[in-house]
């Protein structure tokens, strides 16, 4: 019997692993994992009545893969929309809290009348902005995302617009992603489209809104319960917690993997880890490839989750607030979690999660932050009678500028037969990618092991 083991048990090497066993219920899996809990950055906490997330709180519906696998899970009748709010959020812009034009597809209006209407943009800015529809197609070659926004929509559009957008989502400055490897659908809008405004008016003829709630889905237990489900399906999977990988050794019948409690063998491998993980392990297989994946670089991230009694905080708008760069800001945005979800919190309270990214920082310092930063917004903070502090050392890979490049020279790694490479380092960092990567290698494995590989198995230490 042929042996697959999957190094690493976030969302990547979950997905990898149930793909794998679905796929074939006779090959023998193992499932590694270097900390105590399955699941990576999708951590959900219940307490007396609140149900709060201490990574990502949603997916996307426009990009189907982690649905798709949700409802293959049977959790379909568990799926919630966020709220329906008009505003759906607000930007500030260090002066006063503006709302977010309607119809925004990821960062580019989709409603002209909305682009018109809003206090975000000048009329200078709004005239610059609609430039975009007669301005030419740009090259196909890369360029950083802030100078490519501000090709297409102009410098306010950036600046009030597009960065706060999408500053959270991969941290540190969004001026230097690369927009081939960040944002690659807004490079093809301009390539199909001649225009992103023009291709952002198709898209929302086909995707939900935020201010409808059907941009964003999540489960009603939170998206614990998705990690919960999928561990449930992992019958006849040996899953070792507290297991780190200390090294790997490419033999002639296939892989030996070695752990901190003695070493596997098998006949293919899925390397699900951050980058600089699999560098360690690649490093004597493959320099090359580790040397690439040493170059991504990655950023801290981090969530605050503040419960006050709801009567005596102001009256919020929406589903939250972003923070224009450069304004003196320690959080990127706060979610207002109890009106963005149903059922967050205990009637009578309302639940604040302030995110962060980029800021390196102790409990104590960033639940003070944020009371700082919602100091600013509300004049007056009562102390908050809850809090719950999550911290993601390295949790965000940054795609600079040549990302495509490194993922290119890393993916040379997978010449080594049978081994693979999954994660949120490569082609995605939201859940929707990283799911749709870990099930895609999953089944080349598969099909690698299908081909005739030797049987191999645990050795104790």
């Amino acid at each position: 019997m042929s042996r697959l083991v999957v190094i690493g048990g976030g969302m990547a090497g979950l997905s990898a692993a149930y793909t794998a066993r679905k796929a074939n219920p006779a090959l023998a899996i193992s499932l590694l994992e270097a900390g105590p809990r399955l699941g990576g950055k999708v951590l959900t906490h219940t307490e007396d009545g609140f149900l709060l997330e201490g990574g990502p709180d949603a997916v996307v519906r426009y990009k189907p893969w982690a649905i798709e696998l949700m409802q293959e899970l049977g959790l379909e009748g568990q799926l919630v929309g966020t709220l329906p709010a008009n505003p759906s959020a607000l930007i500030h812009d260090g002066k006063r809290a503006l709302p977010i034009p309607a119809g925004l597809q990821m960062v580019v209006p989709g409603d002209l009348w909305a682009l018109a209407k809003t206090p975000l943009l000048s009329p200078f800015g709004k005239a610059r902005a609609l430039l975009d529809l007669l301005l030419p197609k740009g090259l196909e070659e890369d360029e950083a995302f802030g100078d490519f926004i501000r090709r297409r929509l102009g410098n306010q559009a950036w600046e009030r617009l597009a960065a706060p957008l999408s500053g959270g989502i991969y941290g540190g400055d969004p001026a230097e992603l690369s927009t081939l490897a960040a944002f690659p659908q807004l490079k093809e809008l301009e390539r199909t489209h001649g225009s992103l405004i023009r291709g952002a008016l198709e898209q929302r003829k086909k995707r939900g809104t935020r201010e409808a709630g059907g941009l964003f889905a999540s489960l009603r237990g939170g998206l614990g319960t998705w990690v919960e489900a999928i561990t449930g399906e992992l019958e006849g999977v040996q899953v070792y917690p507290n297991t780190p990988v200390t090294g790997l050794e490419r033999r002639p019948e296939g892989w030996r993997v070695y752990t901190s409690q003695g070493y596997q063998e098998a006949a293919a491998v899925i390397l699900a880890l951050p980058a600089s993980a699999a560098a360690r392990l690649l490093e004597p297989l493959h320099p090359s490839a580790a040397q690439a994946l040493g170059e991504i670089p990655y950023g801290d991230s981090a969530t605050v989750s503040l419960a006050f009694p709801a009567e005596k905080i102001p009256p919020r708008v929406g589903h939250g607030m972003l923070m224009a760069a450069g304004q003196g800001f320690h959080v990127r945005g706060f979610t207002w979690t109890d009106q963005k979800w149903a059922a967050r919190a205990p009637q009578g309270y309302a639940l604040v999660r302030a995110y962060f990214s980029g800021v390196s920082a102790h409990e104590a310092e960033l639940t003070q932050m944020a009371l700082a930063d919602l100091e600013r917004l509300w004049g007056r903070v009562p102390a908050p009678e809850r809090r719950w502090v999550f911290r993601w050392s390295a949790g965000l890979p940054r795609y600079t500028l040549g990302h495509l490049q490194r993922v290119q020279v890393a993916m040379e790694a997978e010449r080594l037969a049978g081994l693979f490479l999954a994660g949120a380092a490569y082609g995605g960092v939201g859940l929707p990618e990283v799911v749709r990567m870990g099930r895609a290698k999953a089944l080349q494995a598969v099909a690698f092991l299908g081909r005739g590989t030797p049987s191999a198995a645990p050795h104790p230490a």
